[in-house]
């Protein structure tokens, strides 16, 4: 990542993230309204979740929650596509492009992204691998919010692995993003308490909400050229996949639970 140059300059920022009206919308909700003066938004694209058909997300859920809570699930899925509620509809009503495309990767939209000329692509659980081209584009490179301990955590539902480990705390993490998943260095963390028996349902929504103040912060050290980027220590590193069901027996098991 390029250092920033120190500037009263708005920072141009380009979002890319997932479809999900229930979990990921949390974060915008709280982006959006509180975006300073300091920062443009030059557009926003919003990539299918998991970057997989509806139908391998449905089978993946209901192997994940279980056929009660996938249940409850839908019903809130349902609930909230009546209500036309979405990422690209509240981008919307804030006055942000939505820019489509079948991959981030895609030569097309990398051109469409050198036409925006954003300083920073900032991710929010997009569901693609950036490869090295879009990597390049931003001035000051792109960043991801990670709601894990950073490399203890890297990987899928890292709020799931860090319940299930017993942890005091989820740590939600800002970090540079590299052609290697979850291994940039660190631009800034907090930490959001945990429960004894808790709820995964609790910990997404609220993690998202707290990361978009966690969010600004970087980028506005980035904008001022005031970062101080932490390396990983790679004595901690682990992958976490998604969660097979011996993994959320085990979840149950501790007292948790998934909604």
């Amino acid at each position: 990542m390029t250092t920033a140059t120190p500037s009263s300059d708005r920072l141009r920022v380009l979002i890319i993230t997932e479809d999900d009206p229930l979990y990921v919308i949390r974060f915008f909700e709280s982006f959006f309204p509180a975006v300073p003066e300091t920062i443009e938004l030059v557009g926003i694209t919003v990539s299918a979740a998991f970057h997989e058909p509806m139908t391998a997300t449905a089978r993946r859920m209901l192997r994940f929650y279980g056929p009660v809570d996938f249940v409850r699930l839908c019903s809130r899925f349902a609930m909230a596509k009546m209500r036309r509620s979405s990422i690209p509809r509240l981008a919307r009503a804030y006055g942000i492009p939505v820019l489509e495309t079948t991959s981030v990767n895609d030569e097309t939209y990398l051109d469409e992204v050198r036409t925006l000329a954003p300083d920073v692509i900032m991710s929010v659980a997009a569901p693609e691998i950036f490869r090295a081209p879009l990597l390049s584009l931003p001035r000051l490179g792109c960043i991801n919010i990670h709601s894990g301990r950073l490399p203890a955590y890297r990987g899928m539902m890292p709020t799931f692995w860090q319940l299930l480990q017993g942890e005091s705390h989820a740590v939600v993490t800002v970090h540079e993003m590299v052609e290697k998943l979850d291994m940039g260095r660190i631009l800034g963390t907090l930490e959001f308490p945990l429960r004894d028996r808790d709820r995964l349902d609790r910990v997404i929504t609220e993690t998202k909400r707290a990361g978009a103040q966690l969010m600004f912060d970087v980028i506005e050290q980035l904008r001022t050229g005031t970062e101080s980027p932490r390396e990983l220590d790679l004595s901690e590193a682990d992958y976490h996949s998604f969660p097979q069901p011996d993994d959320v027996r085990a979840f149950r098991k501790r007292g948790h639970r998934m909604l």
